[in-house]
């Protein structure tokens, strides 16, 4: 597992280029055939991959910003201007105030140099796309850009609610902002799809990661309110989070908004279908994140401070993976099965046959019946020794009790050589996929 943004890059942050292709390579020389990313959308506030102003679209600060100078599309002498970034840390805001700017006057470079086959493609991509989510998607990002980087909802009202009046008025006005979101986009694409032919051509499958909810100042949420469950206003009457428990007394208020499962079910589910055919044209494995929530999730008022006066409601559960998988076909999907797990849930997962998933570092607390212990696995699962949501194996070995680290050793034999090593090698003797 390693998201693009922690490889190395001269520019402050992991990009889709050379070191993306070094990459790849050492997995091949490692014998390895899988790789594993986290989202790839644009990150907004605290620049979680889990938060993105679209679920659609790429993030903008991994094009690699040589190959723009390769291609003609940006002077070789605004990389040489580039400031020093920190090299132990990506410094999100010094990245994104150099590159975003460069990346429009990349827009500018192309509509005054580039060449016939450049704009062709650009012009496919936005046939291609634009029906599905391109369109929203630029139009949501220029005119947020208008008002200053503000949130949908404090927009006037007629855009904000999306009156075709206002919304034909402002596309007019902000059209070359909204074509160089596209050509932006184009760029990322076109960046991946590389990257992805290279990992597959060396015989290693990218597993992607696809949240199950969405970041309320998106351009999803905005250009489909009707298939959340908002107010007139559009703000939320219900958002996510999950209920609390021993780690967590008022629980966790994720503030997501929920979607209208009806009124999804009536459409047919053809938004769902078509976010997970545009993921499954970016990887070649599917990992859905909070699969629980699919057959029942918490709902918690809008307004609330925690998520403790949260309940229960049903998810489409089975009505929704038969529509989607009928749909889509034979999609190869492994599911995040952690945390509050129901007979319920289990039975939903092993309806379709998806392998779930095992973390090592929950699995030494002491009882020999652990799921997480790997003499308790079923084939049908993946095991990692840790997730992107947990410490290093050397940070989670050197911060548990005494009484985990004695059992953790036990078990791997009573030798302690290299933690990190001992526990990859515990997965990879295990009976999991």
């Amino acid at each position: 597992m390693l998201h693009p943004t922690s490889l190395p890059g001269g520019f402050g942050v992991g990009e889709l280029g050379e070191m993306a292709y070094r990459w790849i390579e050492f997995l091949e020389k490692a014998k390895q055939t899988v790789w594993q990313i986290l989202p790839l959308g644009p990150t907004g506030y605290g620049n979680s991959p889990y938060s993105t102003s679209s679920v659609f679209a790429g993030n903008p600060i991994l094009i690699d910003m040589s190959r723009l100078a390769f291609e003609g599309f940006l002077d070789h002498r605004d990389l040489e201007n580039a400031p020093a970034f920190s090299k132990d840390h990506v410094d999100f805001e010094a990245v994104i105030n150099w590159k975003m700017p460069l990346l429009q006057r990349s827009y500018q470079k192309f509509l005054v140099s580039a060449n016939e086959t450049s704009r062709k493609a650009f012009e496919q991509f936005c046939n291609k796309y634009d029906d599905m989510w391109l369109d929203e998607f630029a139009t949501y990002m220029a005119i947020k850009n208008h008002f200053g980087g503000s949130s949908w909802h404090t927009w006037e009202e007629d855009l904000r609610l999306r009156k075709s009046k206002a919304l034909k008025s402002i596309k007019k006005e902000l059209a070359d902002e909204i074509l160089a979101t596209k050509f932006i986009q184009h760029q990322f694409f076109k960046q991946w799809a590389g990257i992805k032919k290279y990992a597959n051509e060396k015989g290693i499958q990218i597993i992607g990661d696809i949240p199950i909810y969405v970041n309320f100042d998106s351009a999803e949420v905005w250009a489909s309110q009707d298939k959340f469950l908002l107010d007139e206003s559009g703000n939320p009457t219900e958002v996510s989070g999950v209920p609390p428990d021993y780690f967590s007394p008022t629980g966790q208020l994720w503030g997501n908004p929920l979607y209208d499962w009806k009124r999804m079910k009536k459409g047919g589910y053809t938004w769902w279908i078509d976010r997970i055919k545009m993921t499954m044209e970016t990887v070649d494995i599917l990992r859905i994140d909070h699969f629980r929530g699919f057959e029942s999730y918490w709902a918690v008022p809008f307004g609330e401070k925690t998520a403790e006066n949260g309940v229960w409601r049903k998810g489409p559960a089975n009505d929704f993976f038969d529509v989607l998988l009928e749909a889509l076909g034979d999609v190869p999907i492994v599911v995040e099965d952690l945390g509050f797990i129901t007979p319920e849930v289990r039975k939903l997962r092993e309806d379709y046959n998806f392998p779930g998933m095992k973390i090592l570092q929950f699995a030494f607390g002491g009882d020999t019946e652990e799921a997480f212990l790997p003499h308790n696995y079923d084939q049908n699962c993946i095991v990692y020794t840790g997730s992107h949501d947990n410490d290093t194996t050397r940070g989670w070995f050197e911060k548990s009790a005494p009484h985990e680290q004695q059992y953790c050793l036990a078990y791997l034999g009573g030798i302690r050589n290299d933690i990190s090593w001992d526990m990859v090698r515990l997965a990879s003797s295990s009976t999991a996929l």
